[in-house]
């Protein structure tokens, strides 16, 4: 299962413009080679939005502040053992 969440602030890399980006679930050895990477809570965010969406990590160290926020919000939604995401704006 994925999300295809759309930029509010479309970035452009190598003449492509990147205007959404689609995440998939993490799985249980996406957590576990975050930890493994260690470094600080933004790094590990970075490292875990590029793993989920495919894109490279410069591509994400690129992104708006806010729609690397609501990205991270995503992943966060995702991790929620409820299940119930639909407090989340998305």
């Amino acid at each position: 299962m994925s999300e295809i969440i759309k930029l509010n602030y479309p970035i452009e890399i190598n003449g492509e413009v990147i205007n959404e980006v689609t995440l998939r679930r993490p799985k249980t050895k996406d957590m576990k080679n975050i930890e493994k990477r260690g470094g600080g809570e933004i790094s590990q965010s970075i490292h875990m939005i590029a793993d989920l969406s495919g894109l490279d990590i410069k591509t994400i160290e690129e992104l708006d502040a806010a729609d690397f926020q609501h990205l991270n919000d995503v992943v966060a939604g995702f991790l929620d053992s409820t299940g119930d995401r639909s407090s989340k704006s998305v």
